[in-house]
């Protein structure tokens, strides 16, 4: 990966430990960078913080309002839950409403990260559901835009008229043609393009409004969902749940795997991308607060903030052992 920058520092008292490299960049509503770090041209997986692009066909092909979709399952549309029951009952509600099951999904099982929930199914010696997967919300959405469609059971393929709807969805708004794709932890295609792609594809949901094209209403409305059901988007606990409501509804933010954040600021008209070049997840939080802080949306004193952007490192015992921070230049004031 071409000349990542370092975006995030691990010191253990007068020690730099770690640091987190990776490119970020930040685009406006014309698809212009703004502001880089790294390469905008290094080439990425967007992983899951591109479900808001993978919802697009759910709704201009008018399948979301055919089906009477709500904002909130427009929300769990672009989710990676931790699949608690506000996630899973969602999810299952909405098969339900298709008139489908569990078996219809090609998601596949994954036992949830919701410690409850987990517990849950330990104590009754049970096996997690498709609908406990992270990305059972959006395989939903495909299921909705699978049955307007009127097409096969396989939509998670490459060749099915929902990958291909989802492709154009991408290529559009990325502006780019995307060069190839990968099989996502959810066996659905995840379409690579560049930073600068994915940062202008940020920038149009943030300056998308409703009324205008069918694609921008569409990207309105999906900006609206997550904005207004953080705890759909992710979860208690999670860096997109507690970053947006830091930020009271104002901002919508995604993490995607493999050091993969997104951010859409609508009264900015921005859009943020970050990928860390070793995939941790930690270095693409601290970053995206920090870029965040940066752009003026988010209060560094605010707890959520800290705990992101400047987490204290400590023992098994609570004492304080360090800290990861911003590297340099990350919480320089953007605009």
């Amino acid at each position: 990966m071409n000349r990542p920058e370092p975006l995030a520092e691990i010191w253990r008292g007068p020690l730099l430990e770690s640091v987190h490299a990776g490119h970020a960049v930040i685009c406006d509503a014309k698809g212009e960078v703004v502001r880089a770090w790294g390469d905008p041209q290094a080439v990425i997986y967007p992983r899951s913080s591109a479900k808001m692009i993978q919802a697009l066909p759910l709704l201009t092909s008018g399948a979301a309002d055919k089906f009477g979709l709500t904002d909130e399952q427009l929300a769990l549309a672009c989710a990676s839950h931790t699949g608690a029951a506000i996630h899973t009952d969602r999810a299952l509600a909405w098969l339900n409403q298709l008139e489908l099951t569990d078996d219809d999904l090609r998601c596949g099982l994954q036992m949830p990260s919701d410690k409850t929930a987990s517990r849950d199914l330990i104590c009754a010696d049970s096996s997690p559901c498709q609908i406990h997967n992270n990305c059972s919300g959006k395989h939903c959405g495909f299921l909705t835009l699978n049955a307007h469609m009127q097409a096969g059971p396989d939509y998670e393929k490459i060749d099915h008229p929902v990958q291909q709807a989802c492709l154009a969805a991408f290529e559009e708004v990325t502006d780019q043609t995307s060069p190839g794709y990968g099989i996502d932890g959810c066996s659905a295609p995840n379409f690579a393009t560049t930073m600068h792609g994915l940062a202008r594809a940020m920038a149009f949901f943030a300056s998308a409004r409703d009324g205008g094209s069918r694609m921008a209403t569409a990207a309105q409305r999906l900006t609206a969902a997550m904005m207004a059901h953080p705890e759909l988007v992710a979860g208690e606990g999670r860096a997109c749940t507690g970053l947006m409501r830091a930020m009271d509804g104002k901002v919508a933010v995604k993490m995607g795997a493999e050091g993969v954040f997104i951010a859409i600021v609508p009264e900015l008209q921005l859009g943020v991308a970050v990928k860390i070049a070793d995939g941790a997840n930690r270095g693409a939080e601290c970053a995206i607060a920090a870029i965040l802080v940066g752009l003026g949306v988010l209060d560094a004193s605010h707890p959520a903030a800290q705990e992101f952007m400047t987490p204290v490192l400590r023992s098994w015992r609570g004492i304080e052992a360090g800290a990861m921070r911003p590297a340099s230049g990350l919480l320089t004031r953007t605009g």
